[in-house]
This record gives structure tokens, C-alpha cells and sequence, in this order.
């Protein structure tokens, strides 16, 4: 059944978040790579790359319920930050956004009777609960470490602190 003219522009729109979480994510790695930090830029690069599958699935839904993909413009992201916390918190506050976005098109499904929408983001609601606690885990390192302890930050990146390097639900199936 293909989803109401609504939902489908919502799914297009979070299409464009998670494409630009993504840019968002390679321009922050690419910062920590300049800045001779390996692990952050490693660690920043696989988040884009979670992004952008992330961004396929909702075009691979739209196109399997007969839906039109209209991938909306992307805006420029950052690509310099004075700090490394500013970076991290730039990464959780886009997060929280593309959250709440998740919320929102579930909100709509649910009035629009869309169940098969419904269920479809059930699985990014809860990758979300991820994605958030493990950028707000890695904000609190980064600000407790400060700049001058970005060096311990690579080692707790490294060690897979806190989730990071877990395997991400679409890696291990759940």
C-alpha cells in the first residue's frame, strides 16, 4: 500500500537529514583526520557511512511502497571547529534532531493509519536510543579529556568505549 502524499514528503525530508548527518559526519572526521586524530576521524567516518544506509533504507521503502523519492537539498555542513567538544556536540545535537524527525513521521504515520510506515521505523527508533547515548557517551569523554587530553579520547575510542565500534543493529540483525 503506498503511503499518503504526507508521508511520503516526510520520508523525503528524512531522507535529506540522514544524507546531511551524513556529510555532516565525513566533514567532522576529515577535521580529526587534519588534526592527527586517527581513531575520531575512523570512528566519524563509519558514522557517515551508518548515515547513508540510513538515508537507503527510507529511499529503498519509498520505492518498494510505490512512492517517488525527491531527495531535498542538502545544506553545507561545517568543516572547522575550534574544539573537539564542539565537533562532538554538533554530532548529539543532530542526533537529537533527526530523533525528534523520526518521532514526528512516526506521529504521522500513526494518524495516517500507515501501519506499514509504522512499523518500518520502529527499527530506526530504536537505533536512534543508540546513536544518541553513544554521541552523548563520547561528548562527556571529550569534555572531561579536554584539548589537551584528546589523546586518551583515541585510546577510549580505540578500546571501543561505550558502545563505539559496537556493531550497529544493521551489522548484528537486530
Amino acid at each position: 500500500m503506498k503511503p499518503s502524499d504526507k508521508v511520503v514528503a516526510a520520508l523525503n525530508e528524512q531522507v535529506g537529514l540522514e544524507l546531511a548527518a551524513c556529510i555532516k559526519y565525513d566533514a567532522i572526521a576529515a577535521h580529526f583526520a587534519t588534526e592527527g586524530l586517527p581513531r575520531l576521524a575512523a570512528f566519524f567516518f563509519q558514522q557517515a557511512t551508518e548515515e547513508r544506509d540510513h538515508a537507503h533504507r527510507f529511499i529503498r521503502f519509498i520505492l518498494d511502497t510505490g512512492g517517488r523519492v525527491e531527495i531535498p537539498e542538502i545544506p553545507k555542513p561545517p568543516h572547522h571547529f575550534k574544539f573537539a567538544k564542539d565537533a562532538v556536540k554538533l554530532a548529539l545535537d543532530g542526533e537529537h534532531l533527526v530523533t525528534d524527525a523520526i518521532h514526528q513521521l512516526m506521529d504521522l504515520a500513526t494518524v495516517e493509519k500507515d501501519y506499514s510506515t509504522a512499523n518500518f521505523l520502529q527499527w530506526f527508533i530504536g537505533e536512534q536510543v543508540e546513536e544518541v547515548a553513544t554521541m552523548d557517551q563520547l561528548l562527556k569523554v571529550v569534555e572531561r579529556a579536554g584539548e589537551s587530553g584528546l589523546l586518551l579520547v583515541e585510546d577510549f575510542v580505540a578500546k571501543g568505549g561505550s558502545g563505539m565500534g559496537r556493531p550497529s543493529r544493521r551489522e548484528d540483525g537486530q
